[in-house]
C-alpha cells in the first residue's frame, strides 16, 4: 500500500506541473502586460516600473533561476501566491477567511442531496416500474431541465423576500445557520434530479443480482436488504461521485455565493474573474488541482477498503 500511494504521489508532480504551466501560460504570456490595469493609464512610467518590480514581471520569462515561471512554480509549491491587484491583500489571507463560508455552505448541501439521493434511489429501485418510480423519475427529468438560475431567483424572490421565511442576502450580523439554509436548501433540490438518477441506475444493477433474491428467499426485510446489501455493494460508484465532489466543496458554489452574497470563495472567484484578477484565479486554479489529484488517491484507497477483490497490486 506505502508503495502504492508513493508511486501515485509521483504521478502528480507532471500533473500539478503541468496545471502551473497551463496557468502561468494564460495569465502571463497570453494575458499580456497588465501593469496599466494596476497603475492605471494615468501613471507615470516610475510608478509603473515600481509595479513590474513588485510582481517579478521585469525579470525574463524562462530560462533563468530568477525567472518569472521558476518563481511562479516556488510561489504555488509554498502557497505564497503574493498579493491582489484589486485590494492589495494577500492572497492566502483571503482563502483563508472564505473557506468557512464557502464550507458553510456546500458541506450541508453536499451532505443533504447524498443522503436523499441515494435513501430515495434505493427505493424507487426497489419500487421500479411502479406509479412511485415513473413519477420521481419525471420529476428528476424536470429538475435537470431546469436551469440552476431559476431555482436561485425563486427561492430568493418567494422564499426570502416574498414570504420572508429566509434572509435575503447574507448579513455579518447573522449566524452561519441563518444566511446559509436558503441557499444550502436551493443547492439540494437543484441537485437532487441528477445525483437520483445516477443513483437509482446503481441500484438497479445490484438489485438485479442473485444474492439480492436469495436474501428475500431466506426471509431478510426489506429494509435490511436494501440499506445493509445492496448499499454496500454499491458502493464503489458511489465512492466515485462522492470522494471526486469533495474538491469542489472548499472552492465553494459560484452562484449561490454570489446572489446571495455570502463572503466565499466562489464569491471571491467571481470577483476576481469580474476584476482580471488573475493572480488570485491562478491560486484558486493551483489549489483545485491539488485537491482534485489529492482526493482521486483517496478514491483509489478506498475502492479497496469497500471490496476486498480489489488490491494495491
Amino acid at each position: 500500500m506505502t508503495v502504492y500511494i508513493i508511486r501515485r504521489l509521483l504521478y502528480t508532480i507532471p500533473i500539478v506541473f503541468g496545471v502551473l504551466l497551463v496557468t502561468f501560460l494564460l495569465f502571463n504570456v497570453v494575458a499580456g502586460d497588465v501593469t496599466d490595469q494596476i497603475a492605471g493609464k494615468a501613471a507615470s512610467a516610475e510608478t509603473r516600473e515600481e509595479i513590474r518590480a513588485e510582481y517579478g514581471w521585469d525579470k525574463p520569462m524562462f530560462f533563468a533561476w530568477d525567472s518569472q515561471f521558476f518563481n511562479h512554480l516556488k510561489n504555488a509549491v509554498t502557497f505564497d501566491f503574493g498579493r491582489s491587484w484589486s485590494d492589495r491583500e494577500l492572497i492566502i489571507d483571503k482563502v483563508k477567511r472564505g473557506a468557512g463560508p464557502s464550507l458553510s455552505l456546500t458541506i450541508p448541501m453536499f451532505l443533504g442531496t447524498l443522503i436523499i439521493s441515494i435513501s430515495l434511489a434505493l427505493i424507487v429501485a426497489f419500487l421500479r416500474g411502479h406509479i412511485v418510480d415513473v413519477v420521481v423519475v419525471l420529476l428528476c427529468v424536470a429538475g435537470m431541465s431546469i436551469p440552476f438560475l431559476s431555482f436561485i431567483l425563486f427561492g430568493q424572490y418567494f422564499l426570502a423576500f416574498k414570504w420572508d421565511i429566509f434572509p435575503v442576502f447574507f448579513w455579518p450580523d447573522l449566524s452561519p445557520a441563518h444566511y446559509v439554509l436558503l441557499p444550502a436548501l436551493i443547492g439540494i433540490v437543484a441537485g437532487l434530479g441528477g445525483n437520483l438518477r445516477f443513483y437509482r441506475t446503481v441500484m438497479l444493477d445490484e438489485i438485479r443480482n442473485d444474492y439480492v433474491r436469495t436474501a428475500f428467499a431466506k426471509g431478510l426485510s426489506v429494509r435490511r436488504v436494501l440499506f445493509r446489501h445492496v448499499l454496500k455493494n454499491a458502493m464503489i460508484p458511489i465512492i466515485t461521485q462522492v470522494v471526486l465532489a469533495i474538491p469542489f466543496l472548499f472552492l465553494g458554489s459560484l452562484l449561490l455565493e454570489r446572489f446571495f452574497g455570502i463572503p466565499g470563495l466562489g464569491y471571491l472567484m467571481i470577483e476576481a474573474i469580474g476584476a482580471r484578477d488573475f493572480q488570485v484565479i491562478s491560486a484558486m486554479t493551483y489549489i483545485g488541482a491539488i485537491l482534485f489529484v489529492v482526493f482521486n488517491l483517496i478514491t483509489d484507497i478506498c475502492y479497496c477498503l469497500v471490496d476486498p477483490r480489489i488490491t494495491f497490486e
